[in-house]
């Protein structure tokens, strides 16, 4: 990835009047958001489109970002333009630096997007973030092994279907599923499924609800099919790597991001060609199961002084040319539900586009970091599948959360 990319170094920084003078633009993307050849290919694009309107792009790293998109919007010197993760939106909104976009989600097609990228970009009542891309889990699993024990893979649509599957696959050498016992974004997907959710808002004030009946429900599902895996319990999917694991040729089925079939044929180019990809099955046949949307959205700071060169940057971006071409470079989910068939020839960006329709994000309030700091649901998690009380466990975590949630706002 480039540092830096602008076609007109000479460009100055006037209005775009129709003086002959040019604006230019300063756009902060995040690292591997997108391929160099991507990048390169929208900025000429555009540039061509829009020729009073020069971009300078600048990567941005992910580890410490959030401290320093702060210190930018307090600062004169703003990009006019910076890709923020979706659940970052509300702790940058919080702080009066985010240009309120509520009225151009309607000609951005705003009714068409992903629930997981437009909710996180919205804070009290009003459009900062504008999606930009997103994924999610799907089940990447062994091809050779499924047909091995004569499971279709296509046909699993429920999760009874699912852990009939994998108790099946537990058998001569083959290890069904791994699935570490702190993974818990697929937990919380669980808990969506049954109706509940990791908090809830009252009167302004947040509280814990993995103590919730439906919350408990989705907890017990997790364990019922962690079971079935082998996995460690007290360790999330990074320790060891989950890929590292299916790479050596005994796991079925693994809960990843497609991008993760890569990382394994990467350690053992004997799978490639053997691996594919399901959406994470529902409660009923009818609707996939619930998934945590990652991905990122696009946010103009009230410091810049080219918001109207800004907002047409990002009109384009994530206008319906451009993110066809996204989801195709990048196997992404584009942004909106009307263009899942864009991806329809990318098997794993179809399991994820598929999944996206039930995409969910984490509680949208600047809170919600002091939780993922200490990560009370990774040790509730852990309590549960050692053997403690479900019920004990859950109020514990659920108490935590809101602690965190009240202190951190």
């Amino acid at each position: 990835m480039t540092a830096g990319l602008s076609a007109c170094s000479s460009s100055s920084d006037a209005s775009g009047d129709g003086s002959g003078k040019s604006t230019t633009i300063d756009v902060w993307l995040m690292r591997d958001s997108v391929s160099a050849g991507f990048q390169s290919d929208f900025v000429k694009g555009f540039e061509a489109a829009h020729p009073d309107i020069k971009v300078k792009v600048q990567i941005q790293e992910w580890d410490g970002i959030g401290e320093k998109v702060t210190a930018a919007l307090a600062s004169n010197d703003a990009p006019d333009v910076i890709e923020t993760g979706n659940t970052q939106v509300a702790q940058f909104a919080q702080s009066g630096g985010l240009l309120d976009l509520s009225d151009k989600a309607g000609e951005l097609g705003g009714q068409n997007w992903l629930k997981g990228l437009a909710e996180p970009g919205s804070y009290g009542g009003k459009q900062y973030g504008i999606p930009y891309y997103a994924a999610n889990r799907v089940v990447i699993y062994r091809t050779d092994l499924f047909k091995k024990a004569g499971i279709d893979a296509t046909a699993i649509k429920t999760r009874d279907q699912w852990i009939a599957a994998t108790e099946k696959l537990n058998t001569g050498g083959t290890q069904g599923i791994y699935l570490p016992g702190q993974n818990w974004y697929t937990l919380a997907g669980f808990v969506w499924d049954e109706g509940g959710d990791l908090a809830t808002e009252s009167g302004g004030k947040w509280k814990g609800s993995l103590d919730t009946p439906e919350a408990i429900r989705g907890m017990e599902f997790y364990k019922k099919l962690q079971a079935l895996g082998r996995g460690p319990k007290d360790a999330d999917e990074a320790n060891p790597p989950q890929a590292d694991v299916m790479a050596k040729g005994k796991v079925a089925q693994v809960v990843s991001t497609p991008g993760g079939a890569n990382v394994v044929i990467q350690s053992n180019p004997a799978l490639k060609g053997k691996l594919g990809f399901f959406p994470i099955p529902g409660k009923t046949a009818d609707k996939p199961g619930a998934v945590f949307t990652g991905g990122s959205d696009l946010v103009i700071p009230t410091a810049s002084t080219k918001q109207d060169a800004a907002y047409t940057f990002i009109r384009e971006l994530t206008g319906d040319t451009w993110q066809k071409k996204l989801a195709l470079a990048m196997s992404y989910v584009p942004n909106k539900t009307t263009l899942a068939s864009a991806v329809a020839s990318d098997p794993g960006a179809a399991a994820m586009a598929v999944g996206a329709a039930e995409g969910h994000a984490t509680p949208n309030t600047p809170g919600w970091a002091a939780v993922e700091a200490k990560n009370p649901i990774k040790d509730y998690m852990t309590a549960v599948l050692t053997g403690g009380d479900v019920h004990k466990a859950a109020t514990t975590a659920s108490d935590a959360i809101t602690a965190a949630m009240n202190s951190g706002s």
